[in-house]
């Protein structure tokens, strides 16, 4: 199996929602960056829930996420993999990000939004179930994933559950 790593988190230190997807697809590998498959809907959507072009550059994509107080990482820090499917990650190879530095170092974040089922899954197993404390009142809600493997639901069907993020940001 081949073995893969996640990318570092992206936040600025005021965050206040942190967006988890399960681990880099083989595209987002290649080219070290987040949700990197031109068929992902994770760009146009926050593109447009946040009001920029999704054709930006990526580190100003980035920017634009932190700006808005949106933080983005993966549930998985490592582990087994063939190929870009989350439902071929070999459950026993899963070692999980550093959850308890993350929350230590951005106090703000009240609330996650899991990009997929498979994210919320790894997250309750592998962080909750492994003992790390959470912060008080995180609320936490499980958003339809936006890989192209999920292809039952429309993009605008995504970012109308999406606005969830958007919705959270408000004072």
């Amino acid at each position: 199996m081949t073995h893969i790593q996640s990318f570092d988190y992206v936040a600025a230190p005021d965050a206040r929602v942190l967006v988890l997807g399960s681990i880099p697809g083989l595209k987002s590998l290649q080219e070290v960056q987040y949700y990197a498959h031109p068929r992902n809907g994770f760009w146009p959507i926050m593109a447009r829930l946040l009001d920029f072009d999704p054709a930006l550059p990526y580190p100003q994509r980035l920017e634009a996420l932190k700006g808005s107080g949106i933080a983005l990482w993966d549930v998985v820090h490592r582990c087994h993999r063939p190929g870009s499917l989350d439902q071929n990650i070999a459950g026993d190879s899963v070692e999980a990000n550093d959850f308890a530095s993350f929350f230590r170092l951005h106090p703000g974040v009240r609330t996650i939004f899991f990009n997929g089922g498979t994210a919320e899954t790894l997250f309750k197993r592998h962080v909750i179930r492994g003992g790390i404390a959470l912060p008080a009142g995180l609320e936490m809600t499980r958003l339809p994933s936006t890989s192209p493997a999920n292809a039952g639901i429309r993009l605008e069907q995504k970012l109308e559950q999406w606005r969830a993020v958007l919705d959270s940001l408000r004072p």
